[in-house]
This record gives structure tokens, sequence and C-alpha cells, in this order.
């Protein structure tokens, strides 16, 4: 059976949603009945659906979190220090409105990177352009871009996204290189986009982590002053994880 050369015209027309939500008109006789202005609203919503999708995969794809999370898994019944209104706001995502930055530190295993990701993909939802980066892979990255003249192009991009994850901070005391890098980065985000930062290290161990003290006061400045702050406490979720597997060895839900 030929398609219909109105469904043709909207497939030329890049208007795939209309095209699919049209055939499907076509094949359900009760929608007949509806008013004309609620059939060609149906086919507008489902081209706005569409489009809405494509661009939250173009969006989750170049944010590329190395965990899939979503704020609405959060488990806030374990105690983990995480004050539930706290997390309402962030959820919310005003302070990446305004330019704010979220720390989250604590002990191996509290789930820090997951609760970054989860906030990080709640920001795609909201429109927001993200990326994630572990920091030791990202000196990695900075250092061959510089040899291979990406340097200034991939500063750019990284200044460029409404929110920045930067995973994994303090796993060693940085390098000169390093250090010059981080205050790029921060310089050219501060008071412009957002950052979160996670460590396992407390806040206020961060100063000597850098290395050199005055290139510290500037990463700081730029970076602690106007962070909201999580502090994780408790047992490792991946122990808690463990202790929960049933005897024929599936997770209890």
């Amino acid at each position: 059976m030929l398609n219909h050369p109105t469904h043709e015209r909207l497939i030329e027309l890049g208007l795939t949603g209309m095209a699919k939500a049209f055939e499907e008109q076509r094949r359900s006789p009760d929608l007949e009945a509806l008013p004309f202005e609620d059939r060609i609203g149906l086919l507008v919503d489902r081209e706005a659906a569409e489009r809405d999708t494509r661009r939250l995969t173009t969006r989750l794809k170049i944010a590329a979190l190395r965990q899939t999370a979503c704020v609405e898994d959060v488990d806030l019944r374990t105690p983990r220090g995480i004050d539930r209104a706290v997390f309402a706001k962030l959820v919310e995502g005003r302070w990446i409105d305004r330019h704010e930055n979220l720390l989250v530190t604590g002990a191996t295993g509290l789930g820090k990177s997951w609760l970054a990701c989860a906030l990080g993909h709640k920001a795609c939802r909201d429109n927001r352009s993200v990326l994630y980066h572990r920091l030791p892979r990202l000196f990695e990255a900075l250092a061959l871009a510089r040899g291979d003249g990406r340097y200034a192009r991939l500063l750019k991009s990284l200044g460029r996204a409404q929110l920045l994850i930067l995973d994994d901070w303090g796993l060693s005391v940085l390098t000169a290189a390093e250090r010059r890098d981080l205050l790029e980065i921060l310089e050219d985000r501060h008071g412009r986009a957002s950052t979160i930062v996670t460590s396992q290290l407390p806040v206020d161990t961060w100063h000597g982590a850098i290395g050199d003290p005055t290139v510290a006061d500037a990463i700081l400045d730029r970076l602690v002053h106007n962070a909201h702050r999580l502090q994780l406490t408790g047992e490792s979720m991946r122990k808690r994880s463990a202790k929960t597997i049933t005897l024929d060895g599936q997770p209890e839900h």
C-alpha cells in the first residue's frame, strides 16, 4: 500500500513526529469523531514530544555522564547526611541559573559520582548543557590537546557548558601544569556557569591537595565561595548493597 502523499510531505519537511501521528490517525477510525482542531493538536503535540526526545538524547550524548542516574531514584531514606530540603532545591536547578557551584564530598562508596550524574541528568532534562569529566582523565586530555593544537578549543567547550561535573577531585597532588589547567577552566566559568566537584577529601584540605599556595587561593576563590555543599556520611552504599543480597543471589528491592 502506497504511503499517503501528506505523510510523505511531512517526512520531507522533517516533521517525523507529525508523520507518525498522521499515520496513527489514519489507522484509527475512532479519531475521525474528534474536531479538526483537536486532531491537529494531536499532530503538533506528537511533533513537539519527538523533538524534545531528540534534544534530550543529544544533550545526554554530549554530557557523557559516567553513570545512568536520575534524581527520582535517589535514596533519601538511607542516612547519608542529605537534607531533603537542600536536595530538593538542587534538583530544582535555580542554582545553575545563578551560576553557583556544588561540592559533594565523603568517603568512597557513598554515591558521590552517582548523585552528581543524577543532577547532571536532571539538568539535561531541563534543557541545560552538561559535560562530565573525571578530573584525572581531563588533565590527560588537556595535555594531549596542548600538543596537537586543540587546547584552546577544548577549554572553550569546557567554559561554555552550563553545568560542568568534575569527578574524583584530589586523588593526588596537582602538578604545575594541572594547576594551570584547572585555574583556566574555573576562571572561564566563574560567574558564568556552574560546576559540580566530587571528592573524597574534605573541602578544608583542598588547599594542600592543589599544591601551590598562591594558585590554590585563586582556584578555591573561584570555586568555593559561592558553592553549595553536600557532605555525605555513613556506611558505603556498596557494602550496604552487598548485605541486601538474598540467598538466591538476587538483590532485595
